[in-house]
């Protein structure tokens, strides 16, 4: 459909909702005056936004008017031949917000995150890069001004993880980084190749959102919870008492281990976040088999023949294989410098919805 016919359609729905709000008959009905309002409310800022790109359309037609009449002083058509290269500018970026304001909302973007990050293929190399990875988003989200809070994690004997899985706290975290879900490789000379010779190796990394507890309910009784002594890193008290835990969910098999707090009851609450957000993806997923199949294919096995992104140290390359992106800044990026690469994965999803919406010019 013409993105345009469109929004004249919704224009007419709304004011006939404006009529329909003020009849005493509806005032009177709360489960339709709910309802009416509920549509309403989504209506008014796609309208309000229209209502301006068509009160821009005839102040074009004006100034191109104006700019075109040789009975008009050269000085007056020059200021007119100005103000419509403003307006053609702002017509086009008001064009564009409203193409998106057409596009249907994921329920999930304004939540917060739970990133989850594993080694694949390549060993010990593949711990440094999923620690590598975590900076990379720890930092990426601090300059936002997010907050980034550890929940768990199992490390390898050169310092790199086997796992690591974190919250991330802030304003639309989950729009920015759900694209992030796939898997990385990395081509590089690692520390411990006295040949010099490059490797490759691969990590995936998974974008949950976070789940609340009304959305995801949870019953004790599905539950099997297992307390036993930690290990690794972590200090003395934590590795001398039964801290650790370890959350079975019966129903969907799904297990998820916290042991980095020295308390056995700041563990538990740590893996039911986890928990809680892993069973709502489960539930999106049956519910979504488009969404299901997506995430499967982004994420895979974690093998090095499977991925989404590439980095190549040696001649300091970043390259995004689903949006043919390829960037010479591999440090920047690696210090947390990915606002280029999340804008064209978010452009490109938008354009991919607008095709799917049939919304056209």
């Amino acid at each position: 459909m013409n993105f345009l016919h469109q929004l004249e359609t919704m224009s007419r729905r709304h004011g006939e909702l404006t009529a329909e709000l003020s009849r005493v008959e509806v005032m009177s009905d709360n489960a339709l005056f709910t309802r009416l309002s509920r549509e309403y409310a989504e209506l008014t800022p796609v309208v309000e936004a229209f209502q301006h790109y068509q009160e821009g359309q005839k102040q074009l037609a004006e100034a191109t008017a104006m700019a075109s009449d040789e009975e008009n002083d050269p000085e007056l058509r020059q200021m007119a031949r100005e103000e419509q290269e403003s307006l053609q500018q702002q017509l086009a970026e008001q064009h564009q917000h409203l193409q998106h304001l057409l596009l249907p909302k994921d329920p999930n973007d304004e939540k917060n995150v739970i990133l989850e990050i594993r080694a694949g293929t390549g060993g010990d190399e593949a711990g440094l890069f999923a620690a590598d990875l975590f900076r990379m988003y720890t930092r990426f989200a601090e300059v936002r001004g997010w907050k980034v809070e550890h929940l768990s994690s199992t490390t390898t004997p050169l310092g790199g993880f086997k796992e690591i899985i974190c919250m991330i706290t802030g304003s639309g975290a989950y729009s920015v980084l759900k694209f992030e879900s796939g898997a990385h490789r990395v081509q590089r000379v690692p520390v411990t190749e006295a040949g010099g010779r490059i490797h490759t190796s691969a990590c995936t990394v998974a974008v949950l959102p976070e789940a609340d507890e009304v959305e995801v309910r949870i019953d004790e009784k599905d539950i099997r919870v297992d307390v036993y002594r930690s290990s690794g890193p972590g200090g003395q008290s934590v590795n001398t008492t039964d801290s650790a835990v370890r959350l079975t969910h019966i129903p969907s098999g799904l297990v998820v281990i916290c042991q980095d707090e020295k308390s056995q009851h700041r563990n538990k609450a740590k893996a039911m976040k986890v928990l809680q957000a892993r069973l709502l993806d489960l539930e999106q997923q049956a519910a979504h088999d488009e969404r299901s199949q997506e995430r499967r294919n982004q994420v895979g096995s974690g093998d090095r023949s499977e991925r989404i992104r590439t980095y190549n140290f040696p001649q300091s390359r970043l390259t995004d294989h689903r949006i043919n992106l390829t960037l010479y800044k591999l440090e920047q990026v690696l210090q947390g410098d990915l606002d280029e690469i999340v804008l064209a994965l978010a452009a490109q999803h938008q354009a991919e919805l607008l095709a799917q919406a049939g919304i056209t010019g």
